[in-house]
Formats: C-alpha cells, structure tokens, sequence
C-alpha cells in the first residue's frame, strides 16, 4: 500500500485528502473505488472567494491560502505520501490576476499549484463519480462555491461540459446580507443564475435529462440537511424536485427553524446550503430532471485517478 495526498484548493474550502492506494494496480484497466481509500480528509472551510474583489484575488487571499496550504502540506508530510499535489479551481481560475496569485502562492509553500480549466475539472469530476458506480446516460453537476459545472454524459463517456460563473459561495457573498437568504434574496440568486447560464456558450438543451448526478459538498450538504428536516438517521441518497421544494419552502416561511436545522446537519456550510438549495432546484426545473443521485466521490478522486495513478481515460469527445 502506498500513500498519495490531493489538497483541493477550491472556493469555499481546502481540503486535504490522503488515499491509501492497493499495490500493483493493473492501471490499464479502469481504476475503481476498491483500489483506493480515503485514510484522512481535513477540510478547511477557507472562504477564499471572499478575496475577490473587482475580480483580482487580493493579497488577504493570498495569505490566507498561503496558511491553510501550508497546514495540510505539514499534515501530509505525517503519512510519508509518495506524492502530494494540489489543484486548484475556480476562485484562482476566474480571477484577473490569476498567474500572478499562483506564483505568489507556489512561492510561500514551496511547492506547485495545478490550475485546473473549467473542461479539466469537469471531466475529473465525472471520473471521480463514475468510480463506484456506472453511468451511462445523464449529467454530472458539480456545484461548487464560485462556479457549477454540467458534464452531458451518453453511453458512459463524457461529451461536452460547459462552466456557469456562480455557486453556492459566490452567490452568499453576492445576495445574502445576513446568514440566511431572505425570500427576495432567493429570488435575486435565482435570478442570477438564470442570467449566468443564458451567457453560457453552449445551447443548454442537450444537457437535459432525467437523472442527474450531484458532485461536491453542496450537493451532499442538501441531502444532510433535508435528512435532518425529516428526522430520518441518514441522507438521502437521491433527491427529487419535490425535496427542494420542501426545502426552499422552509427557508422562506420559516429562515430560524431552517438555520437551526442547518446547524446541525452542515455546520460549515450553514451560510451557503441554502444558496446551493436555490442553484441546484433551479438546474432540475431548467434541465428537467426528475432525480438528483448523490455522488460520494468527484473531482479529488479523478484527479487521483488520471493525474496521479496515470489511469488512461476513457474515450472523451470535445464539445463542437
């Protein structure tokens, strides 16, 4: 057994992962979750999206990435990994100063920084999901504090992916003036994530589909939290337009009931689940879905997969 470390430099959070993975992987075939598992998974709930302002990553930013950085590195360092790398998405993707951030960054730590594009990480992500399970038709959302990525999946192979600048992060720091959105606030997410996906390059149609397939915190944040609201001991592992209607109907008759449910059930995420509510009720009504599957594993372990372990990929077509 052999360790590997993904450190996840995203929008909202940091994470450390550490993958104990089986010796003598066969890596010309598929490498699946059996071959791997997660011994440590430290999540700093860093905020970075929150440096941005007027689109640059501010200097804040950068010593705050800088500190969390530099603690998972230490924490890595404890299970000897064979190999530790970290990417990042969005937040650094989007901003106007980009490379330089970066440099800044990978200077202080002393280690590179992988940017990920938006095609990059949407294709990790449905490695990362298609590794406990098959899919063979539907599309993949990864819902992630600055952007939501939509991965059309047929005959199980990624097609096409396309990016929309908002998620759940960027819509709290965005629309949200206290903690919980208000109902005019719900509508102003809403409304902007509509005006986002019209600016999208792509005819969003081809995306449609019954079941789709939710990767990342937001998504799992919602089936916790709507576990919580039901009382039932664990999440739900789909979730259907009817659930997010029960819970975005609580969040606007009763925000204190939904917050103290949020406590419970997603402490760190209790300023951003009900943006992601918003956003992910919005794609099923858009995309007409009738399914929301909840998805384990995504972008960190598809990264492990194809960057790290040099599994070949499946077959891919590029978007025309």
């Amino acid at each position: 057994m052999a360790n590997y470390g993904v450190i996840d430099l995203g929008s909202n959070s940091v994470r450390l992962v550490i993958f104990d993975v089986k010796d003598g992987i066969n890596k010309k075939k598929p490498i699946t979750c059996k071959d791997f598992r997660s011994i440590i998974n430290d999540k700093v709930m860093a905020g970075l999206s929150a440096y941005v302002e007027a689109g640059e990553f501010t200097q804040e930013g950068i010593a705050r990435a800088v500190d969390v950085l530099s603690g998972h590195l230490k924490r890595a360092r404890y299970f000897n990994c064979v190999r530790t790398d970290i990417f990042a998405t969005a937040v650094l993707r989007n901003c106007t100063n980009s490379r330089e951030a970066i440099s800044a960054i990978e200077k202080a730590i002393g280690a590179p920084v992988n940017l990920l594009s938006a095609r990059d990480e949407a294709h990790l992500s449905f490695t990362g999901a298609s590794c406990d399970r098959t899919i063979e038709k539907g599309t993949v959302v990864d819902l992630g504090g600055g952007s939501t990525e939509l991965i059309r999946v047929e005959e199980g192979r990624d097609f096409d992916d396309v990016s929309i600048g908002q998620g759940s992060l960027s819509s709290y720091a965005g629309y949200v003036e206290f903690v919980m959105p208000r109902a005019d606030e719900v509508g102003a997410i809403e409304s902007a994530f509509l005006d986002q996906v019209a600016k999208t390059p792509v005819d969003l149609k081809k995306y449609r589909a019954e079941a789709l397939y939710g990767v990342g915190g937001s998504a799992r944040a919602a089936a916790k939290l709507y576990a919580q609201m039901t009382g039932e001991s664990c999440r739900p592992k789909t979730l259907t337009p009817e659930h997010f209607d029960a819970l975005l109907d609580l969040l606007e008759n009763n925000p204190s009931k939904f917050a103290h449910l949020a406590a419970r059930a997603v402490p760190e995420r209790i300023h951003t689940v009900g943006p992601g509510c918003v956003i992910l009720s919005t794609l099923m009504q858009k995309l007409d879905a009738r399914k929301l599957e909840i998805c384990k594993r995504g972008v960190r372990e598809g990264y492990l997969i194809e960057r790290m372990l040099g599994n070949a990929p499946c077959s891919r077509v590029k978007a025309q």
